[in-house]
């Protein structure tokens, strides 16, 4: 598990917390249930308007990849295929079909028995650029929920604010209690600001993210397959796809080997 998001949240809130202390406030001045139903029932509700019901489940189901997933290793692939490229060149193609038993990446896996099965090589780079092509939509989907609230959830809170001064504005006849009511408003736009800077941006980016890497990742693997496909020297396939990596995982790759 990467915990940068949970890491990040956190200190982001803790941050937010002590500044409330030092500032000689109580926390649960910004605790008021009104505006919090409002603006998180709110927001949620607007950016389930603004796509269908299937596009907000999905969003819903990849909640705990944000704070739980883990991007698969680009390093760890391009080492399954060079051993898958070394068997091949010695005993052919179809002695791959055992060792695609073994593999835990679907994508590798479905994309070996392809190769296995003699599907041509363009056919193949067809087909599982089409599959990568799925994922990016299918993730973007999810993520675009979380940014949606993001966007809303600050203009919510205006909302709520304006409410509040209206109902304040009934009750200029109460000077005693004008300070309390006026603070009380604002707490709406906190509550949106905090929310959508806090929460809904950052989980979203970190979905986004996450997506960037696997299809990285996939896209090493799709050269990496027509690569074995083809019965190219497994020492430049290694060094090919390596070369494909990111220079600071290009780095680390050749501080581990050395």
């Amino acid at each position: 598990m990467d915990p940068a998001t949970m890491l990040g949240i956190g200190i982001a809130l803790g941050s937010i917390l002590a500044m409330i202390i030092l500032e000689g406030a109580s926390p649960m001045a910004v605790l008021l249930p009104a505006p919090m139903i409002l603006v998180f029932g709110g927001s949620f509700a607007v950016a389930l308007a603004g796509g269908t019901l299937k596009d907000t489940i999905g969003g819903l189901k990849s909640l705990p990849k944000a704070f739980l997933g883990k991007a698969k290793t680009s390093a760890d692939s391009i080492d399954t295929i060079v051993t898958l490229a070394e068997k091949a060149r010695r005993e052919g193609l179809l002695s791959l079909e055992e060792a695609a038993r073994d593999i835990d990446d679907e994508f590798l896996k479905s994309g070996l028995r392809s190769a296995i099965d003699g599907t041509d090589p363009e056919d193949l780079r067809a087909l599982l650029e089409d599959r990568i092509h799925s994922k990016r939509v299918s993730d973007k989907t999810s993520y675009k929920f979380f940014h949606d609230m993001g966007g809303y959830a600050p203009t919510i809170g205006i909302v709520g604010t304006v409410i509040s001064l209206v109902h304040v504005l009934e009750n200029l006849s109460n000077p005693d209690e004008l300070g309390h009511m006026i603070a009380a408003a604002f707490v709406a736009t906190l509550w949106g600001i905090l929310s959508a800077n806090v929460l809904w941006l950052p989980i979203g980016n970190r979905l986004k993210r996450l997506s960037e890497l696997e299809c990285s990742q996939m896209e090493i693997v799709l050269e990496g397959l027509l690569s074995v496909q083809a019965g190219a020297n497994p020492r430049l396939v290694g060094e090919r796809l390596r070369s494909l990596l990111p220079l600071s995982e290009q780095q680390q790759v050749e501080k581990e080997a050395a």
